[in-house]
C-alpha cells in the first residue's frame, strides 16, 4: 500500500477506494459509510485496500 493511498484512506476514503477498485459496489458501500459517519468509511477503506 502506497503512502498516497494511506493518506487518502484517512482524508478521503471514497476517493481511495475509487482509485483502487473503480466505480463498483465496494465504492458505493464506502461512500454510504462515509456519508453516515466518517470513521466507518475510513475503516472500510483500510480493509478493502
Amino acid at each position: 500500500m502506497s503512502l498516497l493511498i494511506i493518506v487518502l484512506n484517512i482524508l478521503l476514503p471514497p476517493l481511495a477506494v475509487f482509485l483502487e477498485h473503480g466505480l463498483s459496489t465496494v465504492f458505493l458501500i464506502n461512500l454510504v459509510l462515509t456519508m453516515i459517519f466518517w470513521l466507518p468509511g475510513v475503516i472500510h477503506a483500510f480493509v478493502v485496500n
